[in-house]
This record gives structure tokens, C-alpha cells and sequence, in this order.
């Protein structure tokens, strides 16, 4: 930002140099080869051929002739005209009108102004000495020792060194072009600030800005008011971006987004980087991923999001710490998330629950197997227990060592429990009347649901049941050891997911796998 601070320095001197009150000297004439007068055509001018030269203080002025009009305190100058001040400025041109009292120099035709390595070229400059600055306003060109600026207005003090351009603003650099609406550039430090509509184009990707400062030197950046970097299929989107276009390195601060158009994904957070060159970005501070391919949009937020992307088969996402996400037909919390489009599938770590309409499941961990962006099947690993809701009082119950539900769709169709398999199930007669409790004991278990009720219970290979009318239940019947009903942590929305849930201290299940009579 000390650049910023240091360039509007220099506008405000050169401004509080503009305004200063202009001492008038005398324009005087060196040499000449031949000297007439010519009263009938212009009465009150001296008429010089052949190697004239004038001196205003400083300043020396050359053509091969020119009419100079002494009492007025100025001059105009014809044919291979050339104005020097001091060693390093000088000004080329075909015609030149000189304003002694005002000392400026209005040059057309042809036009060059040299100020060591920076040439500026037009057909009509003015040249204003007190301020020491020149500009055109019928387009011109700026040229230094690494870029060219084009534009149909512009302005450069040779003291300095600060060029301001305006309208139809071009920067041409060895590895990228920059369209601008308005561009001060200082031609020292190679440093151009933004201060307008502006777009960088490169072979490496585009940027869109419209405040900051380019480095075109050093090719780094600092980018602000929602300034955008559009790299392959990535678009990253912040309200200020520190960016390194050699290392391909973007760090953002504030609303950040980075948009995978490609695989239809997005990042997003108050803070975040990307690198374009290893696909390697990262967001925290209210942190989101967002995954829309089919339509259907999954909405995941922790404190922290890791996202690769490599080519247009791979990405791979990690989430740290209070993971919970979203979608209309699924939803989840755990302490940490992983998915890898490799093998497609979601890993869900330490105390993870997964809803899906009226089922909950939950474990040790839950590997969630996706086919595209739909889910085959969710696989729990130990500690293994679904719930459906039933009603308040009563919740059907699947435990064991090992579970697996397979998705019809959007939807539960078979659920297939491992190893000291326990059940507890509601039956509902066809009025709607609940029978009563149908608890079942066996090594293994599998059930097919339909609409949301059970259709048809497998248990193998010696089954234990017992049916106990709703009448003679007693409460500690009604549930299977380690049953919780974790519904308040369940995300209710896409903006749900920010809300931060905790674990009732009741419901931390002991993780026992023991199959328990």
C-alpha cells in the first residue's frame, strides 16, 4: 500500500506545482542564419531562417525557421524542431508554438518527447515547463525500457517519472496486455496503478479489476474492490487479492470465492489462497465448498477447507474441524471430511451422523460411496447404528458391528447390517396401528424399505425375536444400547450449516461394538 501512498504523493506535488504562480523571463534569440521582416504579412514578427535557435532560461529551442514575436514574449517554430532542458529531456516535432510568459510549449506533427529511457510519442503535446509536464489528448504512446501505454489522453513529468492515462488505455508487456479506462504509471519503479476498469490479459489467465497496483516488473499485484483472476477453468473473486502471476499465487482477503467452472464446485471464505500452478487452494473463516454438477447443490462448511484440482478427472476436498453440510436429500455433521473423485468417495471422520429423510446413521466413521454426484451407498464403519423416526415416542433401530445403505434414488431402499445385528421395529397395520415391539438378535441382518416403511426383514443365520404389545412396554425396551436421536444437530438448510452445534453431554455414545443381551 506504500506504493499507492507514494504515487498520490506525487500527484498532489505535481498539482501544488501547477498552481504555482508562473515568474516571467525573456525568450531570447541565439542564432539565426538569416533575419527579415515581412510587415504586409505579419507585422509584428521577426522572420528567421537557417539554424535558429532560441534560449528561455534553461531551455533551448531548435528549428530550421521560425517566427518570433518579441513583444508578446513568444514564438513559432517550422521544420525539424527540437526542444532541450537540461541533459535529459528533449522534445521532437514538426511545428512548435511557444508561450514565453505562460512557458508552455504547444508541439504538433510528428511529436517525441525523450526523457532517458522513456519516449513519448504523438501528433499533439503540450508542454508545460513551471509543472514540467506534458500530454497529449489525441492519443499517444508512452515507451520505456519493459512496457508501451497507449491511450487517447495522457500526461508524463519527467520529474516524477509519473505518466497518467485516460480513455481507451492499452499497457503492452512482453507477457500480457492491460485495457484500462484510467492508469497512472510510474515509469521508474515499472509499477501501473488501477484506478478505473481494467482488464489483464495473459497467456496464463485474465484479470479484472478496477482499484490496485501491477507490478509489471516483478509481476505481482495487489488487487481490490472484488477484483477477479480467471486462471484455465478457476475464477477466484475477493474483495482484495495479493497476487504473484510468476508463482502463480493468489491470496485473498474478504468474501473470497474460487469457482471450478469445469466440475461445477466453489470455495468459499473470508480468507483463503490459490495456486494456479499446483491446483492447491484453501479457505477458513466461515468456510464453504460448493458442489451444483446435477442441479441438486451440496453446501458444506467447517472452520477449515482444503481443495485440489489437478486435471478434469480429479479434485480432491478436506474439511477440518465442525463439518456440516447440506443437500435436500442429505445431510451430515462431523469433525473432519474428505472426498476424492478418484475413487468417489466421501470419508466422514470422528463422531460423524448422516441423515437421510426420516434414517440417521452414525459410527466410528461413515464412507459415503457417490456414483457422479448421486450416492450408491453409505457404508458405517463399526459402531454401527441407523434410526428411523417414527414418531416422538418410538424410533425403529438398527445396530451391529458393521452397516450399509444402499440409495434408491434420493431415498433408503436397503440397509444390510454385519455382525451382531440388533434390531428393534414398530410393525404398522394397514389402518395405521402400531402392533407393538419386534426385537430381533442375529450375526447378520438385512431390511427393504419403501416409502419410508419397512417391507421386508432378513435376519440369519439363528435369529432371536420377540414380539411385545405396545401396552406392555416398559421404557427402557424402547431403545437399543447406545441409541441417541442427535435430530438437533441435524442441518435444517444451506444457511444452517454456519450455525455451530454441540453434542448434548448425555448423547457422546461410549463406542461400544459388543454385542449386548
Amino acid at each position: 500500500m506504500w506504493v499507492v501512498f507514494l504515487c498520490l504523493s506525487q500527484i498532489l506535488l505535481a498539482q501544488k506545482q501547477d498552481s504555482t504562480e508562473v515568474k516571467k523571463t525573456k525568450v531570447y534569440l541565439e542564432h539565426a542564419n538569416v533575419l527579415s521582416f515581412d510587415k504586409e504579412r505579419i507585422s509584428d514578427a521577426q522572420v528567421l531562417n537557417g539554424d535558429v535557435c532560441f534560449r528561455h532560461d534553461s531551455s533551448y529551442m531548435y528549428c530550421d525557421s521560425a517566427y518570433f514575436y518579441e513583444q508578446s514574449n513568444s514564438l513559432e517554430a517550422f521544420s525539424n524542431v527540437r526542444m532541450e532542458q537540461g541533459d535529459t529531456l528533449f522534445v521532437y516535432g514538426d511545428y512548435l508554438f511557444y508561450d514565453g510568459n505562460a512557458q508552455i510549449a504547444y508541439l504538433r506533427d510528428h511529436v517525441r518527447m525523450e526523457n532517458r529511457d522513456v519516449t513519448l510519442f504523438t501528433d499533439s503535446l503540450n508542454y508545460e515547463r513551471i509543472p514540467n509536464i506534458g500530454y497529449y489528448f489525441e492519443g499517444g504512446l508512452i515507451v520505456d525500457s519493459l512496457n508501451e501505454l497507449s491511450s487517447f489522453y495522457g500526461q508524463y513529468s519527467p520529474a516524477t517519472k509519473l505518466a497518467v492515462f485516460n480513455d481507451s488505455v492499452r499497457l503492452e508487456n512482453p507477457q500480457f496486455t492491460l485495457y484500462s479506462d484510467t492508469l497512472h504509471y510510474n515509469t521508474e519503479t515499472k509499477i501501473s496503478m488501477i484506478l478505473g476498469p481494467s482488464v489483464i490479459v495473459s497467456d496464463s489467465g485474465t484479470i479484472h479489476s478496477s482499484l490496485g497496483w501491477y507490478d509489471t516488473a516483478k509481476n505481482t499485484a495487489m488487487l481490490l474492490n472484488r477484483s477477479e483472476v480467471s486462471s484455465g477453468n478457476k475464477i477466484l473473486i475477493g474483495d482484495s487479492i495479493a497476487y504473484d502471476r510468476a508463482a502463480g499465487f493468489g491470496e485473498v482477503f474478504g468474501s473470497m470465492s474460487i469457482r471450478d467452472t469445469l466440475q461445477q464446485a466453489m470455495l468459499r471464505g473470508n480468507y483463503g489462497y490459490y495456486n494456479e500452478k499446483t491446483g492447491f487452494a484453501f479457505a477458513t473463516d466461515s468456510a464453504s465448498f460448493l458442489e451444483y454438477s446435477q442441479g441438486d447443490t451440496l453446501y458444506l462448511h467447517a472452520d477449515t477447507l482444503q481443495m485440489v484440482t489437478i486435471d478434469s478427472t480429479y479434485r480432491e476436498v478436506k474439511a477440518y474441524y465442525g463439518v456440516r453440510f447440506f443437500r435436500s436429500d442429505l445431510q451430515g455433521v462431523c469433525d473432519s471430511m474428505q472426498f476424492n473423485s478418484r475413487d468417489s468417495i466421501l470419508y466422514m471422520y470422528n463422531d460423524p451422523v448422516l441423515w437421510n429423510e426420516r434414517y440417521q446413521l452414525y459410527g466410528d466413521t461413515i464412507l459415503i460411496y457417490m456414483n457422479d454426484s448421486t450416492v450408491d451407498y453409505a457404508h458405517v464403519v463399526q459402531f454401527a447404528f441407523a434410526v428411523q423416526y417414527v414418531d416422538t415416542s418410538y424410533y425403529n433401530q438398527l445396530k451391529g458391528n458393521d452397516l450399509k445403505a444402499y440409495f434408491n434414488g434420493k431415498a433408503i431402499r436397503q440397509i444390510d447390517v454385519s455382525g451382531n445385528a440388533e434390531s428393534i421395529f414398530y410393525p404398522i397395520e394397514d389402518d395405521g396401528a402400531m402392533v407393538g415391539l419386534n426385537a430381533t438378535q442375529s450375526g447378520y441382518l438385512t431390511i427393504w424399505v419403501k416409502d419410508n416403511k419397512l417391507e421386508k426383514l432378513k435376519i440369519w443365520p439363528t435369529p432371536k425375536g420377540t414380539m411385545t404389545p405396545i401396552p406392555d412396554l416398559k421404557p427402557e425396551q424402547k431403545t437399543l444400547k447406545d441409541f441417541y436421536w442427535f435430530d438437533y444437530l441435524r442441518p435444517q438448510s444451506k444457511d444452517d450449516i454456519y450455525v455451530s452445534k454441540k453434542r448434548k453431554v448425555q448423547d457422546v455414545p461410549k463406542r461400544s461394538n459388543k454385542f449386548v443381551h
